[in-house]
């Protein structure tokens, strides 16, 4: 037997552990007061800018590793943590800590003829598990958002951001400790194996269920294995329409902060259509615009005429690229735009830029994206954009949860029901 082998046969022992102390710890989680879940957030957020000398060199650490493992220039700038990130980070906390406590909200309540007074009463899920690819935000993030809706978390970070992830989970202890909260309510597991995503996917005893949070390949890895439930969307492949009557100043800057604001991320825009009319008035200045910036623009029929462009292959649209390039396609009105996102999108985030209501209506309705925007830029798909304060993903199924997934998302109900000796006839 080698030492992979040992250390695998191990995982399941350690994480049988990992899920029965968080399904203790979610018992507790879920009647702990309001202040106790702010004090333990706020104490964090403290502590994790107090420590960033400390998370930045262990960043440090995973940023050797991720150039030795040969990860893309997307995916190191996701993993990367400077001092402005690590500041966002322990924001998001405080936002999210700020949040009204999404636990015990009455969402309705009505009275019914035979005595009974029934209520609808938000309550957590119970014990969630984040797998996840490269951006140790991500630790903070799920393990605040599981924490202010009464859920125990089980954190599986990827292996190139094991240091980062571990420096900010130790963070996240020292809120639970001085808050006198469960340590088991926010658990990192602490092996880069990946026999720990296996057994966490499986876990029915202990997980009520699964958030993956990276590429394609990972989510549709969980999405095959898990025996758990799974809030999850495969790809965020994100189109801008510019419609007929878009102003072509607006049209330029939202196209160009779409796409290169940050390649990286998952509402980021890969495809760009552009009506027929408007490029007839104002021809190809958004392409071009994109071409100046960097950007490789894989062009479809009259814009691969475009100096700069490159032919656009078939499987370019319903890509996503998360880097410098981005497909390009002229259509023929607002329907054949709809068509094109029908055919090529994933329900994630799409866009029209356009000063016609009747158009912009007739993309909302015709449309079933988890998020659809008019005039606005596809990188506000975000829970912290979204006044969430954080997100633990962007979900694109339609059971339970859609969009971007905050606290409030991460809760599920049960009924009260008061009678006063009500008797069934």
């Amino acid at each position: 037997m080698n030492d992979h082998d040992a250390i695998s046969g191990a995982i399941g022992p350690m994480m049988a552990q990992i899920g029965a102390d968080a399904r203790a710890a979610s018992t507790v989680l879920a009647t702990a007061g309001s202040e106790r879940k702010y004090a333990a957030l706020i104490g964090a957020a403290d502590a994790i800018w107090e420590n960033r000398m400390a998370i930045m060199d262990a960043n440090a650490e995973d940023q050797v590793f991720g150039e030795e493992k040969g990860l893309s220039g997307a995916m190191m700038d996701r993993l990367m943590l400077d001092e402005p990130r690590i500041r966002a980070m322990a924001e998001g906390l405080r936002n999210v800590a700020a949040q009204q406590d999404p636990v015990g909200e009455v969402m309705t309540e009505w009275d019914m003829p035979s005595g009974l007074h029934i209520q609808r009463v938000r309550t957590p899920l119970g014990v969630i598990g984040v797998i996840y690819e490269s951006r140790p935000n991500v630790t903070a993030d799920a393990g605040a958002l599981c924490l202010q809706s009464g859920n125990a978390v089980i954190l599986r970070g990827g292996s190139e951001s094991f240091h980062s992830s571990t420096a900010i989970h130790q963070c996240l202890q020292t809120g639970l400790k001085q808050a006198g909260l469960p340590a088991a309510a926010i658990q990192l597991v602490p092996t880069r194996d990946r026999a720990a995503v296996s057994a966490m996917l499986t876990a029915t005893d202990h997980i009520d269920v699964i958030v993956p949070r990276g590429g394609k390949g990972l989510v549709g890895l969980v999405q095959r294995e898990a025996r758990v439930p799974v809030f999850a969307h495969l790809e965020g492949i994100c189109h801008i329409y510019v419609g007929a009557t878009a102003d072509p100043a607006m049209a330029l800057e939202i196209v160009l902060n779409a796409k290169t604001r940050r390649t990286g991320i998952c509402g980021a825009m890969e495809c760009l259509l552009i009506d027929w009319r408007f490029y007839t008035e104002y021809g190809p200045m958004l392409v071009e615009a994109l071409l100046k910036a960097g950007v490789e623009v894989r062009a479809d029929g009259e814009l691969a005429k475009i100096a700069g462009t490159s032919k656009a292959q078939a499987d370019d649209f319903g890509k996503e690229f998360l880097d410098m390039i981005c497909a390009a396609k002229l259509v023929d009105g607002v329907d054949e735009a709809i068509a094109h996102i029908r055919t090529h999108g994933s329900n994630h985030t799409d866009a029209i830029i356009t000063a016609d209501d009747q158009a912009a209506a007739h993309f909302f309705k015709q449309l079933d994206s988890a998020i659809l925007m008019r005039n606005a830029s596809t990188q506000f798909a975000d829970g912290g954009e979204f006044g969430m304060g954080a997100e633990i993903g962007i979900a694109t199924g339609k059971l339970h949860a859609r969009g971007p997934v905050g606290a409030t998302q991460l809760t599920s109900f049960k009924y009260l029901v008061t009678g006063d000796g009500a008797v069934r006839s």
